[in-house]
């Protein structure tokens, strides 16, 4: 059993969002579904390769993910080493991504309550970067849209991202790694 987990904030006015690029590649991986509602998420089952997998969109706003995650979780008995937790990173440039296991939050508030709620850190991520290399209010950075060419690119990268969930759920958090972290 496996669990995705896009980081992200619920409602319209935060739809294409640099905060919610992790809800905008769950939503490129599954198409056009339909979602339903269990522990202040959205969420889909889906059988993917023989395996169950949770996809899950918090209801909880951004500082607050790891109430989400921690509960199904619990409920559903999922190890940390079959999630997938997807996320802004404003280190990494635009364009750009990095998985990454056992390590802190980088200020990220999402990541921060995660590992609050799960009491560690060693649980896979796909940084997605959104930089901000004009040092804006960080705020006001990561709830703005992106432009239309930023999400021309972003769209091009679906197809690597949506690569990454499939390689997850089929190999696992240290073969996916080493596949993609070497890639050029």
């Amino acid at each position: 059993m496996k669990l995705i987990l896009g980081i992200g904030n619920p409602g319209k006015e935060y739809e294409n969002t640099r905060h919610n690029v992790g809800f905008m590649v769950i939503d490129a991986y599954l198409g056009n579904i339909k979602y339903q509602e269990k522990f202040k998420s959205l969420y889909t089952k889906k059988e993917i390769d023989n395996e169950t997998v949770y996809f899950v969109k918090p209801l909880t706003f951004v500082n607050n993910s790891g109430i989400a995650l921690r509960s199904f979780m619990d409920y559903f008995h999922i190890s940390v080493k079959d999630i997938l937790v997807i996320q802004d990173d404003l280190d990494e440039d635009f364009g750009k991504y990095k998985l990454k296991s056992n390590s802190s939050s980088g200020g990220h508030n999402g990541i921060k309550s995660i590992i609050n709620h799960l009491d560690t850190q060693d649980f896979l991520r796909l940084k997605i970067g959104i930089n901000n290399k004009n040092k804006k209010n960080i705020i006001d950075f990561v709830l703005s849209k992106f432009s239309k060419s930023e999400m021309e690119q972003l769209n091009t990268m679906m197809h690597t991202y949506k690569d990454i969930i499939d390689s997850f759920i089929k190999n696992g958090m240290d073969k996916t790694m080493n596949i993609y972290n070497t890639k050029k």
